[in-house]
């Protein structure tokens, strides 16, 4: 390990163990009783007191929205390569976005790409954040629906709603081509069917990102173990990100990867101003997928799933939006059915198709 990185690592480790300290602090004011706290890093468990009573439940917050929904934008195609529908204007959502989203309290409603933009706006009012899925789409109509879908993702936030977006791998790549208005943006990679760790740079800041409320030891596996899935042919490296004046100044590079040859590139990036999240990698991928050799499926893998889903779904929660509730069960994908076609032992194991 280069002493950079060692550096970095050391650093991570050193705030978040003030964070964790000052969390139990609070806790300790407000609760009563004793704790007893494992031992980390090679130091002894000891117990911990804390004064104060719990006589009931505390209020929830007012200001957060407990419903909240995510829309997730259909791919064009079947997600099998034809092996499920040959309709031309069919359209998928994977289920593991959908159980992603599900696992941290939330529920989806499918925006169909290809549906007339008044319906597609019409559902966006009912929800309180975006997802882009991977895959392999970059023109045409998708890419028109992905772009207009972003610009008002950024129009609610300006207009004063916290509206989250998530970009997932051919997400991130489509919203750095609508960013830097350059759809060559995007460099080749060999990165597919790849499980790696993520570098977390010295100029990385993790606080208000993603990453921010992971455990410090999940933290430091992430930069030592395999644990996230990669299944990508382009992307952004570090320098290509930097020397772009828009995209430099609309996202700041959180953590980096390698692929199969060394070259390095940006694995998860956070805007400035907006609550958008770049992921190249795949975070959904560890839990609730099966067709891929390579993605991990150890406990810490799954962690990491949940904690960046647990992520998303508190920033939608901050939305202001308090859609119909009529309206939203009307659209909700538990109107829909999966179809199940992981028996081929490649792709994704269930899709919702739309046609």
């Amino acid at each position: 390990m280069t002493s950079g990185r060692w550096n970095s690592l050391c650093v991570l480790r050193l705030i978040l163990i003030a964070s964790f300290i000052t969390s139990i602090s609070c806790y300790g004011e407000t609760m009563g009783g004793s704790v007893l706290l494992r031992g980390r890093w090679g130091e002894e468990a000891e117990f911990f007191d804390y004064a104060g009573e719990a006589s009931s439940c505390p209020s929830t917050d007012p200001s957060l929205y407990y419903l909240p929904v995510i829309g997730i934008v259909t791919h064009p195609g079947d997600g099998a390569s034809g092996r499920l529908s040959n309709v031309t204007s069919a359209s998928n959502i994977p289920a593991s976005y959908v159980k992603f989203v599900e696992s941290a309290g939330a529920r989806v409603i499918p925006l169909i790409y290809n549906e007339p933009e008044e319906t597609l706006l019409d559902k966006l009012s009912l929800v309180n954040g975006v997802l882009f899925t991977g895959g392999w789409a970059k023109k045409g109509l998708y890419f028109e629906t992905i772009t207009k879908l972003f610009q008002v993702t950024l129009e609610r936030n300006d207009a004063g709603d916290h509206f989250p977006l998530f970009a997932i791998c051919l997400g991130f790549e489509l919203v750095s081509m609508i960013i830097s208005n350059d759809c060559d943006i995007c460099e080749r990679f060999k990165g597919e069917n790849q499980a790696s760790t993520l570098y977390f740079p010295d100029y990385a800041e993790i606080k208000g990102s993603v990453f921010e409320r992971f455990p410090l030891e999940l933290l430091w596996k992430l930069s030592t173990e395999c644990l996230a899935m990669q299944n990508h042919k382009y992307g952004l490296s570090p320098k290509r990100l930097q020397d772009n004046v828009a995209l430099s100044s609309f996202f700041r590079i959180l953590t980096t990867s390698k692929d199969e040859n060394g070259k390095d590139y940006v694995s998860t990036a956070q805007a400035y101003n907006y609550p958008v999240t770049g992921f190249q990698w795949h975070p959904e991928k560890n839990a609730f997928e099966w067709g891929l050799s390579m993605i991990p499926h150890s406990e810490d893998a799954v962690r990491v799933t949940q904690h960046v889903a647990n992520y998303l779904i508190s920033e939608a929660r901050k939305s202001s939006n308090r859609p119909p509730t009529e309206k939203v069960l009307d659209n909700l994908i538990y109107n829909y059915s999966p179809t199940y076609c992981g028996k081929a032992g490649r792709g994704y194991d269930e899709v919702y198709i739309f046609s």
